[in-house]
């Protein structure tokens, strides 16, 4: 889990309801976690050496860095109102979304991003940006994807993996800040062909499977219900593909947490399977960890 000392919770923003949306999310996140609060706007325009100051026959304040700046202000004074006493500090930076976003990720304990956006985050849609830097990203991302859940446990998938471990040590935290159950689910398959010609036991000792798959999850979590002794924990083993298992349960929890990457029922956890299908199919705020904090 993330822990670098004074290290900020960042939020990307752009202007959209959307990234004020993610601002409110990374406020309460950022209060939870007694960290400062970095709102950050990626001004792409000058890497297309277009005018950027006020038009000779306009406004002193027209252009398009002032219009920069103003989101910025606009984003710190949202976090202001939700968490007065919030250290926010807003930080115009040029440059791509991508890019700019990374560079933050290499000192943040925590990047959230919302799901659209405008202006210098445009195609911040799930599949472009917030796909890229989750899989890119030092630290954790959140994408907050609709309406937060006031209520429900805390999601997160197990597979035994190093970068499981990390999101099981990042949804104990959630769930003890958020004073809420945690949900650990472990989705496993009966054993398939690798490549032609290969030859499979036609019978399956289905309660020796399922024994070994408990194993899994029982040894993924020893010792983190010891660290934090007041969230509950629920165990679910489920036969079924790990997509699909972890998108209906996040339905019903209020913060979903897998790792990037993993092995086992939840192998190949990189975007573009398992996390990628839960990022774009699933319910409510995600958060991806991608390797283990240094």
């Amino acid at each position: 889990m993330t822990n670098r000392a004074g290290a900020p919770v960042v939020v990307g923003v752009d202007g959209s309801r959307s990234a004020l949306d993610a601002v409110g999310v990374a406020a309460r996140e950022a209060v939870a976690r007694n960290r400062p609060l970095r709102v950050v706007h990626a001004f792409i325009w000058p890497l297309f050496g277009v005018p950027l100051g006020p038009a000779p026959v306009g406004p002193p304040d027209g252009g398009l860095r002032n219009e920069a700046e103003r989101i910025v202000t606009e984003a710190v004074a949202e976090a202001g109102k939700i968490a007065p006493e919030l250290t926010v500090t807003g930080y115009l930076s040029d440059g791509a979304p991508t890019p700019v976003l990374l560079r933050e990720a290499r000192d943040a304990a925590l990047v959230v991003l919302g799901t659209r956006g405008l202006g210098g985050f445009a195609g911040l849609l799930i599949g472009s940006v917030a796909v890229q830097v989750s899989a890119r990203a030092d630290c954790p991302v959140l994408v907050v994807r609709g309406e937060p859940r006031a209520d429900g446990p805390v999601l997160v998938g197990v597979d035994g993996s190093a970068l499981s471990t990390e999101a099981l040590g990042f949804a104990f935290a959630a769930a003890a800040q958020r004073d809420t159950g945690l949900l650990a689910v472990h989705a496993w398959l009966t054993p398939a062909p690798i490549g032609p010609g290969d030859v499979l036991p036609l019978v399956y000792d289905v309660e020796a499977l399922a024994a070994e798959e408990e194993r899994v999850l029982a040894e993924a979590l020893a010792g983190w219900s010891q660290r934090y002794p007041d969230v509950p924990v629920t165990r679910r083993l489920v036969p079924g593909a790990a997509a699909r298992v972890l998108v209906e349960a996040s339905a019903s929890a209020q913060l979903t947490v897998v790792g990037a990457h993993g092995r086992g029922a939840l192998g190949g956890v990189l975007l573009g399977s398992v996390s990628h299908a839960v990022l774009h199919h699933g319910h409510g705020p995600l958060v991806i960890v991608r390797r283990p904090a240094a």
